[in-house]
């Protein structure tokens, strides 16, 4: 290639190449690239060949390397193994090609496979075709697939265009009944009289085809069948409205056989027209229609309108009428609702938020052929330390003092006993003091009140309680002498005593059974056994088993394992693993069910004490218990007892701000000292007990405020709680657990804990005690006559007095008295005998005393000298 500037020039010239040593395998050519603009430039490129290596002639030149075989040749040498099916192992083939000097296909190959590289590629090999094999199962299945999916489709668009043609059709038939349906009635209205001055013109038949053009060929065919009918003369016709274009494109009979000038309205639109102009000139009166409206204690506006199917406007008309102005979402009480409806027609119907618990206890009598003889409920009863527990122990055989804390009952506790093939329910409930709303339930559930008296202590202040707890459940009572086996026993003061409550026992000419027992030696309990199932017998207790189970809460606590816990008595029906259970404001379904002997059991029977799990929350202890049919109803019954207690509460709250004059009492009394305190409990009644306790401590100077008083073990909340009034924590047989201690060491709160009420009290009572002021006692030293006044410099008045009573005491307190009457009192600031500062004067002798910061002294007044000390109270 060469470049010249003179096209005419016709010397022949040379090419210049740059000399250069030629690599072998490399060929050099030359490329032309274009640009734009029409713009090009030659390129030299380098073509590198690729160098073959044949096995065994790696040393040789590329020259003397065999020539590569044609492609036909190299497909005869593959044939034989394609014919084989690849059934060849690959070492074989190569070891045949490296013989024969073939090239190898696929690239250089340096040495031959081992045996275990040649199996594994004849693994491979199988898995590639059973994975081709799989493929090719996929594809046809796939294939399948489609053209169903295809069938498929293809059925549907057909059914639809079925579908859609058998629609036209039946619309192109109601077109055609419809169109001959005016077409009759058009030839079936009278022609009006021609005016004589413009008579009628006969349309044209040329302009017939041009009035409209129709639709489809079916109304083409319609149309000249209308023409071809004889037709009467056409109406004069009003203009035709310019806007009223919609239905031009339509052919009807009047647009087939009219002029176009105008449209005429049918008979039957006339015909409905006039129907309507009548309907709207009459006054339709509609039945007022009385509705029997049930109204709850509160309702709103919107409510009770579409209860009484009114609107809601009239209902705040009417309101306004009454001076009241009011929305449509406002809350109305019932009165005010009743009065509405009654003033609109309408009856009322009363209901109340407390119908819902309306058949939940049953108070029917039921036939005589239901009832069943139940066990008899006995609830042991009487003073601390008389042996109440003892003498269940004994009747038991077991041993529940063991477990008591300091000997005494502080639980009430359910147990059933077996006596001749007959079952006695006993309830054991303490003898403590604090324990009064305990012992009251104790006897609200139970059949016989077994009095528990000591025969060597007497009736003592809770056997009173006791006695009148039974006379007020109306129950009877069977006296039980105990501890008979002491020496210092007298049963005979024991009945003298009784005597004092109006209780005469059988020995003494009354009706109540006595029975003198030993818990301790075992003697005579057959006996109160038997007088026991007497005084059943007599009473004649029965229950039907075949209903739904009602009962009463004996105690209830928190179970750090098993949850909310309720000792459930039932007292009628049977209770059944399963059952849903309301509890005061409590509800659950029973998960398992356990005796005394805590021992499952799957149900329980009228007059059998069981212990229930399953409750949402702890229940209260002497709550009713009731079985309802399904959770919707126990959580109404729930949620309206709770907003009952919130309610209750707020009421309780409000009252207590109460009125100015409340308030003022109040910031009076505020002067008192409170003792905060935060209780937990192991159980409902011992938290209960603990409470009231420490409410009877309170005086009016200083009480005991109750922050919160809850059944469970100490919790971190309860810290916060106790934190924030600087309060501590009391625990009744109940520890904290570990993120409550150390919130307690951080807020620096104290716990104490407790298994014994009595100690419990005393600390209460001794910490209430240090918040009383001491008492002031005021003890007469003696008295002093002033004689003369001395004015001395530095010093001021010094008065010369003479000890008529008792001593004068330097420093103590005085009071001058003038004419009988206290003119001063203060302290006495000094006391001197001649020129000595002495301690004290005794009686009869002469000194020189002087007031701090008074001085107005006078001869014939009398000092009298005084102590006042300061005495620590207690509760």
């Amino acid at each position: 290639m060469s470049e010249t500037k003179n096209p005419g020039d016709k010397t022949i010239s040379v090419e210049r190449k740059t000399l250069g040593l030629k690599r072998p395998g490399v060929e050099q050519g030359t490329v032309r690239q274009s640009f734009s603009h029409g713009r090009s430039k030659a390129v030299v490129v380098e073509k590198k060949k690729r160098r073959v290596v044949v096995p065994g002639q790696e040393g040789k030149p590329e020259a003397e390397a065999p020539a590569p075989r044609a492609p036909a040749q190299q497909q005869r040498e593959r044939r034989p193994d394609i014919e084989k099916g690849g059934s060849v192992k690959a070492d074989t083939a190569a070891a045949r090609r490296a013989a024969s000097g073939q090239r190898p296909r696929g690239g250089n190959i340096l040495r031959t496979l081992t045996s275990e590289e040649a199996a594994a590629r004849q693994a491979a090999l199988r898995e590639a075709q059973l994975r081709e094999v799989e493929d090719r199962k996929r594809r046809e299945e796939e294939e399948r697939r489609r053209i169903a999916e295809e069938a498929r489709r293809k059925a549907e668009a057909e059914e639809r265009a079925k579908r859609e043609a058998e629609e036209a059709a039946k619309r192109a038939a109601e077109e055609a009944e419809r169109a001959k349906r005016e077409a009759a009635e058009a030839a079936a209205k009278p022609a009006p009289k021609p005016a004589p001055a413009k008579p009628a013109a006969t349309p044209a038949p040329a302009r017939r085809p041009e009035a409209a053009a129709p639709a489809d060929e079916g109304e083409a065919r319609k149309s000249l069948k209308a023409v071809k009918r004889p037709k009467a003369a056409p109406p004069a016709r009003t203009p035709a409205r310019s806007g009223d274009d919609r239905r031009r494109s339509k052919l009807t009979i009047s647009s087939a056989t009219g002029d176009g000038e105008g449209r005429s309205r049918s008979l039957a639109s006339l015909r409905r027209r006039r129907e309507k102009e009548k309907r709207a000139g009459q006054q339709v009166v509609r039945e007022k229609i009385s509705r029997e409206v049930v109204l709850p204690e509160a309702i709103t506006i919107q409510d009770l309108a579409n209860r009484m199917a009114e609107r809601a406007v009239d209902v705040i008309k009417l309101l306004m009428k009454q001076g009241q102005m009011l929305k449509i979402n406002d809350v109305i009480d019932a009165d005010t609702a009743e009065l509405i409806a009654e003033e609109m027609g309408h009856t009322v119907k009363r209901v109340s938020e407390a119908d819902v618990e309306d058949g939940l206890f049953s108070d029917e009598v039921e036939a005589d052929e239901l009832l069943q003889p139940r066990p008899p409920v006995v609830t042991i009863m009487g003073h601390v330390d008389h042996g109440k527990t003892s003498l269940l122990d004994a009747l038991r055989r077991s041993n529940v003092v063991s477990g008591e804390s300091g000997g005494i009952t502080q639980h009430i506790g359910a147990y059933q006993v077996e006596q001749g093939g007959h079952k006695i329910t006993f309830i054991d409930t303490p003898g403590h003091a604090a324990f009064t709303q305990m012992r009251a339930r104790g006897a609200k559930s139970t059949d016989i009140v077994i009095l528990v008296v000591a025969a060597d202590d007497g009736v003592m202040p809770q056997t009173r309680e006791a006695i009148s707890h039974a006379k007020a459940a109306g129950v009877p009572m069977i006296v039980a002498i105990n501890k008979m086996d002491k020496p210092a026993a007298d049963p005979t003061r024991v009945r003298t005593e009784l005597l004092q409550d109006e209780i005469v026992v059988e020995s003494m000419g009354g009706d109540v059974i006595e029975v003198e027992v030993s818990a301790l030696k075992g003697t005579n309990l057959d006996k109160l056994l038997e007088m026991i199932l007497l005084q059943a017998e007599v009473l004649e207790l029965k229950a039907n088993p075949d209903r739904t189970a009602e009962g009463t809460v004996i105690e209830a606590q928190l179970d750090k394992g098993r949850g909310p816990v309720a000792t459930v008595l039932v007292q009628k029906g049977t209770l059944k693993v399963g059952d849903i259970l309301v509890a005061g404001s409590e509800w659950g379904r029973v998960r398992a069910m356990l005796d005394e002997n805590s021992e499952q059991v799957k149900e329980a029977g009228p007059s059998k004490p069981v212990e229930v799990l399953g409750f949402q929350g702890t229940p209260e202890a002497g709550d009713m218990v009731a079985v309802v049919e399904n959770e919707a109803r126990a959580r109404e019954i729930v949620d309206y007892r709770q907003r009952q207690k919130r309610e209750k509460a707020t009421l309780r709250d409000i009252g207590s701000r109460g009125s100015l004059e409340q308030m003022m009492n109040r910031l009076q009394e505020n002067g008192a000292k409170e003792t905060p305190l935060l209780i937990k409990g192991d159980v409902q009644g011992s938290v209960e007990a603990i409470a009231g306790a420490l409410e009877e401590l309170g005086t009016d100077e200083v009480k005991a405020r109750v922050l919160h008083a809850g059944v469970g073990g100490i919790t971190e909340s309860d810290v916060t709680l106790a934190a924030a009034s600087n309060a501590p924590i009391i625990g009744f047989n109940v520890r904290a657990n570990k993120q409550a201690r150390e919130a307690a060491e951080r807020e620096g709160i104290e716990i104490r804990y407790y298994n014994i009420i009595y100690n419990l009290v005393d600390d209460v009572k001794a910490a209430m005690s240090g918040l009383l002021s001491p008492e002031r006692r005021e003890t007469f030293l003696g008295n002093a006559e002033i004689r003369e006044i001395f004015n001395i410099s530095k010093v001021g008045k010094v008065a010369g007095c003479l000890v008529t009573e008792g001593i004068v005491e330097r420093g103590a307190q005085v009071r001058l008295i003038r004419d009988n009457v206290v003119i001063h009192e203060g302290k006495l600031g000094t006391l001197k005998r001649f020129k000595d500062e002495v301690k004290e004067v005794q009686s009869g002798q002469e000194c020189g005393m002087n007031f701090e910061n008074y001085q107005d002294m006078r001869p014939g007044d009398v000092i009298e000298c005084y102590r006042v000390e300061e005495v620590a109270r207690s509760l």
